[in-house]
């Protein structure tokens, strides 16, 4: 069995869009726009704040200049910071399944194109900061997803070995990265996905953290967790 477990974190452990599209909302209206829901930008919210400013701005038949963008983006980041957690939730079963494999004496670690402060403020607000061996967001390297350096800094970086890992997403960039760097994926389906995961070739698909543990069992006939 694998020794390492990497986890995404929007959309995979935690649904952040409950926050994230308020802020985006609040942003914004500063040009006056008009507000945008989850069926609108849910399925950009991995790709990042800059990613759905551009496409809010699409939808309301708005050009934004790049000047503009970048100003946004950093009233964008000031906003999402001072609300982060008042509505995020860690998915359903999510806190006891990486407790579970962490008793086990599993590495858990993070992956993420969220940058690496707002991580960390994230995961120490929703009380699991202490469960993670290592933590990379989008800035920690001059690389990230779907580079597979991300991935494999992430597990050496917590001590453990590419062989023995396996990751755990809700995006085609997760199952990129994990795929270019040999590591066996295991998709969720309730997360931000534009397509349905398992068009999108994770070695397991789970509709629930409670299917985790088999999950990854199933990927290492060798030994069970």
């Amino acid at each position: 069995m694998p020794n390492t477990l990497v986890f995404d974190l929007d959309g995979t452990i935690a649904d952040t869009a409950r926050d994230l599209i308020p802020a985006l909302n609040q942003v914004i209206a500063i040009d006056g726009l008009a507000s945008v829901g989850m069926g609108e930008i849910g399925h950009l919210v991995g790709h990042g704040a800059r990613v759905m400013i551009e496409r809010a701005y699409a939808l309301r038949g708005r050009n934004i200049s790049e000047q503009r963008l970048d100003y946004l983006f950093g009233r964008f980041h000031d906003v999402y910071s001072d609300n982060i957690a008042n509505h995020t939730v860690l998915f359903d079963g999510s806190r006891a399944a990486m407790d579970r494999f962490a008793q086990a004496g599993w590495k858990l670690a993070i992956c993420t194109n969220k940058p690496v402060g707002m991580t960390n403020l994230l995961l120490h607000e929703l009380g699991i900061v202490d469960l993670f061996d290592s933590i990379s967001g989008g800035d920690s390297f001059t690389f990230k997803k779907p580079d597979p350096r991300h991935l494999t800094e992430t597990i050496r970086l917590a001590g453990g070995r590419r062989e023995l890992a396996a990751m755990v997403g809700d995006s085609i960039t997760d199952i990129r990265t994990a795929k270019a760097a040999g590591v066996p994926v295991i998709a969720v389906d309730f997360g931000y996905s534009a397509e349905p995961v398992a068009t999108l070739g994770p070695d397991r698909v789970i509709g629930h953290f409670d299917e985790l543990w088999e999950a990854v069992a199933s990927l290492f006939a060798t030994a069970s967790p």
